[in-house]
């Protein structure tokens, strides 16, 4: 009794942090049962907690002993599996260096435990209370679509595209896509292939190339590791009406930004990457593969026309944008962990 009394005495403290390629997103809420809630946020350039970072976090969790720190979880060794049952789990992906947890009795979320161990290593000195895979905010967002009927549906970051299908409420197909390992594959196929237009070029025109260099330069992929647990989500509110207007199909010149070269690139390399996902999807004989013919994009980066476009000439698919500040996702998901 006591305690309830205290804990009354405060507001609770919720700081969601989530990594993007180059800089850092903290959205801080400041909860009240009476419904006097605050919330601010800012963006750091830095993909690791600095001075400056920790400095705005303890600025607002002094001021309560209950404050809660949620990550998102930005491993690249991660995904989803189409069961919970443990005799099932082993037909679709070997589990035994990862952390799992079933989500609604229904589908398997999974990191790497290497992956989860670096997480906490990284927030030691904030701590981490929950770590929440993107699959679970892509469940969330989508909440009001995923128990109807089959779609497709995609988590677009900077850095990753959590790729799932969904029909009825049950996870058909899923996979974690990581946009830094494919740059890296197409700046080696571009190599190779300037290579080869250098030595036809030799060959044709009879130009000594011989000494010219063609840079062969590959980013190595960090080597990320993790906490022990990952945290199970239950059922969360439903989304408002007012979404469903915004998640009408969307003409591109309306709602889109209009790409530039950049953009362009990273757009046609998310298309790439879904489209082999999807290939994935149908040919390999231990998912369950139907045609589709929607899809649903939770955009946390602001994907210009071009990516809807590739989608719709190319697969056929009728696409539906949805804009999401994922860190104010990841705040939801806490909330509903602490019961709030």
């Amino acid at each position: 009794m006591l305690s309830k009394i205290f804990e009354a005495l405060y507001r609770k403290v919720l700081v969601n942090i989530v990594v993007k390629r180059a800089s850092t997103l903290v959205y801080i809420e400041l909860y009240s049962k009476n419904g006097a809630n605050d919330n601010v946020n800012a963006e750091f350039d830095t993909i690791k907690p600095d001075e400056q970072m920790l400095d705005f976090i303890t600025t607002y969790t002094k001021e309560s002993p209950y404050f809660y720190i949620s990550v998102l979880d930005m491993s690249a060794l991660q995904g989803a599996l189409p069961t919970c049952s443990k005799n099932r789990l082993a037909y679709y992906y070997d589990l035994s260096n990862c952390e799992y947890k079933c989500y609604n009795e229904k589908w398997t979320y999974y990191t790497a435990k290497p992956e989860l161990y670096e997480i906490e290593k990284v927030y030691k000195e904030t701590g981490v209370d929950f770590i929440f895979s993107p699959f679970v905010v892509l469940a969330n967002f989508f909440k009001d679509k995923t128990t109807g009927p089959l779609a497709l549906y995609a988590l677009v970051q900077d850095s990753f595209i959590s790729i799932a299908v969904f029909e009825d409420g049950d996870l058909l197909y899923a996979e974690h896509l990581d946009m830094e390992t494919s740059s890296e594959v197409d700046d080696i196929l571009l190599s190779s292939d300037l290579e080869d237009e250098a030595l036809d070029l030799d060959a044709n025109t009879g130009v000594d190339l011989e000494n010219i260099d063609v840079e062969d330069d590959v980013e190595e992929l960090e080597n990320f590791s993790d906490i022990e647990d990952l945290d199970s989500i239950e059922d969360i509110e439903e989304f408002a009406d007012s979404k469903d207007v915004e998640e009408e199909l969307l003409e591109s010149e309306d709602v889109l930004e209009e790409a530039d070269e950049g953009s362009f690139n990273e757009d046609y390399q998310r298309f790439s990457l879904i489209q082999t996902s999807i290939a994935h999807y149908y040919k390999d004989e231990r998912y369950e593969s139907r045609f589709l013919e929607n899809m649903y994009i939770a955009d946390a980066v602001g994907v210009s026309s071009d990516l809807k476009k590739y989608l719709e000439e190319e697969m056929f698919f009728n696409v539906y944008v949805r804009k999401t500040e994922i860190d104010a996702e990841v705040c939801e998901l806490a909330k509903e962990e602490l019961g709030l």
